[in-house]
C-alpha cells in the first residue's frame, strides 16, 4: 500500500507537504503545478482512494469563485430582514460546501457594472431582469435566481410558494367570518441593470393570488386592492385609505411584516381594535412580529432555507448537473392574536 513518504519522493517534495496537501491546509503556500502534481501521483498509486477523492474534490470547490447578487442595499435590509435572511442562508451553506464567495454586488445602487465572466457560478437574489444578467455573466447554466419573478427556462430558480402562502392565510380568516379581506403590498417591478431601461412592470405574486383566490369566491374589490412602499410607511398609509374607505374591510392581509408594523400604527391612532374592528396578517415572520399588540399573525417565509437551497442548487450545476432546477419553499401560516376574533362568554 502507498504511504505518503512513497508521493513524497516520486512528487520531489517532502512528506510533510504531501500530507499538508492532500488535507487541504489552506495556509500552506505551494505552487497550483505541485499542489496538482501530488494529488495526480497519490491517485496514481491508490493512496486512499475514497478518501483522496473527497479530498480532492474539496480541494478543489475551494478554489471556485462564486457571485453573489443582491438588488437590495445594506439599508433595505436593516428595513427589512426578508433579504438579510437569504443572504445569510447562501453565506452559511456556501461555507458549509467549501465555496468561496469572491465578489458580492448590489445593483440599487445604479452603478454601470462590470462584466462577471471570470466566476465559477453566481447567485442573483432579487427581481432583476435575466437578460441584463446574461450581459453580465453569460454561463446561464451556473446562475442561480433567488426570489425573482423573472425565472428563465434555462436557470435554477428559488422561490416562495406564494400560492399556499396566500390560500392558508385567506382560509384562516374566512374562517373566522371575514368576506370584506384587503391586501396591501408593493410593486412588483423586474429592476433593469442596463442605463437608460425602465423597470418592467409585474404583479406580486401574493397580490396575483389575492385577486384570483377572491375572484374565485365572488369577493374580491378592487377598492381593497392597495399599492404601497414596502416599508412601515407604506404599510401605514396603506392602512390609512382603507380605514377611509367608504366600506371599511374588517380584515388585512399585509404583503410583509415590516408594512404590518405601520398598519397597526394607523389603526391604533384611529382607536380601532386589533382583531376586534380590523384582523391583520402579516408576511415573513421577522422577530418582532410576536411582540407586537397584539402578536402579530403572519406566513413564516423560510428565507434562510432558499439561500441554503441556491447555495446547494449552484454547486450541482458546478460539478456537472445539466438540467435547470425551479425549487418552490413552503410556508407556514404562524396564528397569533392579530386575527383570532375573540370569543365572548
Amino acid at each position: 500500500m502507498a504511504t505518503i513518504k512513497d508521493i513524497a519522493q516520486q512528487a520531489g517534495v517532502s512528506p510533510a507537504t504531501v500530507s499538508r496537501v492532500l488535507n487541504n491546509d489552506a495556509t500552506l503556500s505551494v505552487s497550483e503545478e505541485t499542489r496538482t502534481r501530488i494529488f495526480a501521483i497519490a491517485e496514481q498509486l491508490g493512496y486512499k482512494p475514497a478518501r483522496l477523492k473527497k479530498l480532492k474534490r474539496e480541494e478543489q470547490l475551494s478554489r471556485k469563485q462564486v457571485g453573489l447578487f443582491m438588488w437590495s442595499s445594506l439599508e433595505d435590509e436593516r428595513d427589512d430582514p426578508y433579504f438579510a435572511a437569504i443572504r445569510r442562508g447562501i453565506e452559511l451553506r456556501c461555507d458549509e460546501l467549501g465555496l468561496a464567495i469572491t465578489k458580492v454586488l448590489r445593483g440599487s445602487g445604479g452603478a454601470e457594472l462590470a462584466p462577471l465572466h471570470e466566476l465559477d457560478g453566481l447567485i442573483v437574489v432579487g427581481s432583476i431582469a435575466s437578460e441584463d444578467v446574461a450581459g453580465l455573466y453569460s454561463r446561464s447554466e451556473r446562475v442561480v435566481f433567488v426570489n425573482n419573478m423573472d425565472e428563465p427556462d434555462a436557470c435554477d430558480c428559488v422561490s416562495l410558494h406564494f400560492e399556499g402562502a396566500v390560500r392558508d392565510a385567506l382560509s384562516h380568516l374566512l374562517e373566522q367570518g371575514h368576506e370584506r379581506i384587503a391586501f396591501v403590498g408593493g410593486d412588483g417591478m423586474i429592476h433593469r441593470l442596463r442605463p437608460g431601461l425602465l423597470p418592467l412592470e409585474g404583479i406580486d405574486p401574493r397580490r396575483s393570488m389575492f385577486r384570483a383566490l377572491m375572484a374565485d369566491r365572488g369577493l374580491y374589490r378592487t377598492e381593497y386592492d392597495v399599492e404601497a412602499p414596502w416599508s412601515p410607511a407604506g404599510g401605514y398609509d396603506g392602512m390609512r385609505r382603507l380605514i377611509h374607505a367608504e366600506e371599511r374591510p374588517t380584515a388585512v392581509l399585509m404583503g410583509s411584516d415590516p408594512m404590518a408594523v405601520g398598519a397597526l400604527k394607523a389603526l391604533q391612532e384611529q382607536g380601532l381594535a386589533v382583531p376586534e374592528d380590523m384582523a391583520i396578517i402579516g408576511f415573513d415572520d421577522i422577530e418582532i412580529s410576536a411582540y407586537l399588540h397584539p402578536p402579530l399573525t403572519t406566513v413564516r417565509a423560510h428565507t434562510e432555507l432558499m439561500g441554503r437551497t441556491a447555495a446547494q442548487l449552484l454547486l450541482e450545476r458546478i460539478e456537472g448537473r445539466e438540467a435547470a432546477m425551479h425549487v418552490k419553499v413552503n410556508t407556514r401560516l404562524i396564528v397569533r392574536e392579530s386575527s383570532v376574533r375573540k370569543v365572548s362568554t
